[in-house]
């Protein structure tokens, strides 16, 4: 197993009938983000070296989203350890690695 602070990437499939798509919008279907948060964690929290830099119920520090998610996208999650927690951003493989979105999820204190 590979070190917290050691950066590593995820590779992550959005489905194209995932449910968080019904609705937001019709005939322009996006992600949303607290959609794509919950995405990121739940990969983070699969990770037993990942999941002990955060703890058990990280707190969001903040976050950007910088590009639409879209049906289908296949995404990168890179991750990459910090004296707060740990950095994430994600690219969009599907469109040409564009960033999608970067934060910081924080030990919660």
């Amino acid at each position: 197993m590979t070190d917290a602070a050691t950066p590593r990437s995820l590779a992550l499939h959005i489905p194209a009938d995932h449910p968080a798509f019904a609705g937001h919008f019709p005939g322009q279907p996006l992600l949303p983000g607290v959609a794509l948060l919950a995405a990121v964690l739940e990969a983070v929290l699969a990770d037993a070296a990942l999941a002990a830099r955060v703890g058990p119920a990280p707190r969001l520090g903040h976050a950007k989203f910088l590009a639409p998610v879209r049906p289908g996208a296949q995404l990168e999650i890179r991750l990459d350890g910090s004296s707060r927690g740990l950095r994430f951003e994600v690219r969009d493989l599907s469109v040409g690695a564009r960033v999608a979105a970067s934060g910081l999820f924080e030990v919660a204190p």
